[in-house]
């Protein structure tokens, strides 16, 4: 380590030590003069509030991501920092590949990503030794015939093996992107930079990019048979998942894209945003989560609606753990996001094949009323489809989805209008319908999710030729805040839910009390941060069991029923 980066860098020592890659990176940020970058383990939303920027944080082994910002009017540089490639060891990479080639036993079998990379750093032992005082990429062959070895230094030993699980069990270029926990969106737009929507930093130019159109062609042929469903000429549009759950949309080939082929992932962690992190990051208050669990645990149609990447489907995923834990739920997606924590959970994907053996949502959602669920989810209704679920909310059984729509009036008229044509007096079967957006905040300037609005539909009215709903809580961009319109405003409330909990007219009061009785308890979750989702889930869970009232008296009095089994 230089004596420059050891009197300029906040980065532990042992850090530098065992990742020289990222030392050599540093070591020559500094000589180019310009400031050290901060060290974050964890990365806060307040580092968005920031008018520069200059972090650097792991991601995973030995990767790490240098966030800066550049010149007034460019996007934030998004640095990944990793061992060399094959752009620096491709002779080397490709000797290897030979050597282990011929060890590999046509009767060889794995079954999981882990066990294929346990099996391949074992492979590269058996054909690659270390030797001290070696440089990086320097190496010698000795042997002869199936005897042949490799000589290598520990870096270059470890930089084989890196890039080995990479190319072989990852995803090469995008596994950072992958591992990167703050990573929204990944768009590459054709020959040129991969570009990222960052949580904290927001749109962010990278220092990968493909430098040629038969470069991208062929990692892209490459990335769909990963994901199964292979491009081709005359296939050239698709929509899969990663491994990882994420989705991705591949155009290929220049006839369709004039950049050349293009492709969009959208990350989904494997484990959801719980509702108490979107109450503590402002997307919603406690009052409406509230509103929604009693909806939820009364088995109330619910639909979010907002424009693309609004969080539709972030806020569906955080309020499946309202419904009854021990109610039967399927899913249906066209590809898989929705996570639930059920036990019964019977979760259904669409088949994209020659025309007469697909299957679609319509297809899913009319088998899924034959499996007699408790509540049905939809990851996105777009067309034929939403007949089906309306025929299953006129049936009685409940219905989850998102729906692409700006605001109540904009959701009718696409459900009514072509091609989904559900008639006016139906629409009132849908009880609630949830606008959301990614709004520029007036105070800090900075672009956020926020519910616009929760609506009660009520119906068609076939006199006055208009559709009657009610918006119970909206947000005030000024302030930043949601209002309730308050007691008595509320027709579910009144006149669906106190009618299930047997309520008279003149008790009424007690259901709004209710209201605020789970809004105190989701915001004292708030307060003793518990934003994991399990945790949220297993209090929730305790909550049916024992009653609301009991285990918010438990939390206000220190106890952690979140740990209870």
């Amino acid at each position: 380590m230089s004596l420059l980066l050891a009197n300029h860098t906040q980065l532990p020592t042992s850090i530098l030590r065992e990742n020289p890659h990222l030392a050599r990176y540093l070591d020559e940020w500094l000589r180019s003069g310009r400031p050290a970058p901060e060290y974050l383990e964890q990365l806060s939303r307040d580092l968005k509030y920031r008018k520069t920027v200059n972090v650097i944080y792991p991601v995973g082994d030995p990767i790490f991501i240098h966030v800066y910002s550049r010149r007034p009017g460019q996007r934030p540089m998004y640095m990944i920092v990793q061992p060399a490639g094959r752009e620096r060891l491709g002779e080397l990479l490709d000797l290897v590949d030979e050597l282990i080639i011929d060890l590999v036993d046509e009767d060889l079998e794995f079954e999981t990503p882990e066990e294929q990379e346990r099996i391949l750093k074992d492979l590269l032992g058996r054909v690659v030794e270390t030797r001290p005082g070696m440089r990086l990429g320097e190496y010698e062959l000795v042997g002869r015939g199936s005897r042949r070895r490799l000589i290598v230094g520990y870096e270059t030993y470890r930089v084989l093996e890196y890039n080995l699980v990479l190319e072989k069990v990852r995803l090469g270029l995008l596994e950072p992107f992958i591992r990167d926990p703050y990573i929204e969106d990944v768009s590459c737009d054709g020959v040129g930079p991969i570009f990222v929507e960052h949580k904290v930093f927001g749109s962010c130019e990278t220092n990968l990019r493909f430098s040629s159109e038969d470069e991208l062609d062929k990692f892209v042929r490459r990335l769909s048979e990963r994901c199964g469903r292979p491009v081709t000429f005359r296939n050239p549009i698709v929509d899969a998942s990663l491994p990882d759950g994420s989705r991705i949309n591949i155009v290929y080939g220049s006839e369709l894209s004039m950049r050349g082929s293009n492709f969009t992932i959208r990350k989904f962690a494997a484990k959801p945003l719980s509702i108490t992190q979107l109450i503590s990051f402002g997307s919603i208050d406690a009052r409406i989560a509230a509103y929604l669990w009693l909806l939820l645990e009364h088995n109330m149609s619910v639909w979010f609606c907002g424009e693309v990447a609004s969080g539709k489907t972030t806020l569906l995923r955080a309020c499946c753990a309202f419904i009854n834990p021990y109610y039967k739920i399927v899913s249906i997606e066209d590809t898989p996001e929705i996570i639930v924590p059920h036990e019964n959970w019977v979760r259904e994907v669409t088949r994209e094949s020659e025309e007469e053996a697909a299957i679609g949502l319509f297809d899913l959602l009319k088998a899924a009323l034959r499996q007699r669920p408790n509540y049905i989810i939809v990851g996105e209704i777009r067309g034929r489809e939403a007949s089906v679920a309306f025929q299953a909310m006129q049936t009685g059984t409940p219905v989850l989805a998102t729906f692409h729509a700006g605001s109540v009036p904009k959701l009718i008229q696409r459900l009514t209008g072509s091609p989904i044509e559900i008639p006016k007096t139906y629409i009132d079967v849908l009880n609630c319908a949830v606008i959301q957006s990614a709004v520029r905040l007036p105070k800090t300037g900075t672009f956020e999710r926020r519910v616009l609005s929760v609506n009660e539909i009520m119906g068609y009215d076939p006199v006055e030729e208009r559709f009657s709903y009610i918006e119970l809580f909206s947000w005030q961009p000024a302030e930043d805040i949601h209002e309730f319109r308050g007691e008595g405003s509320s027709y579910l409330l009144e006149n669906r839910i106190a009618v299930m909990k047997g309520l008279t007219r003149s008790e009424l009061r007690k259901i709004y009390r209710e209201l605020e009785l789970r809004a105190g308890f989701l915001q004292a979750l708030v307060e003793r941060k518990i934003f994991d989702y399990e945790q949220v889930w297993k209090t929730i869970k305790q909550a049916y069991t024992l009653g609301v009232e009991q285990v918010y008296e438990q939390i206000r009095e220190g106890e952690k029923p979140w740990e209870q089994d």
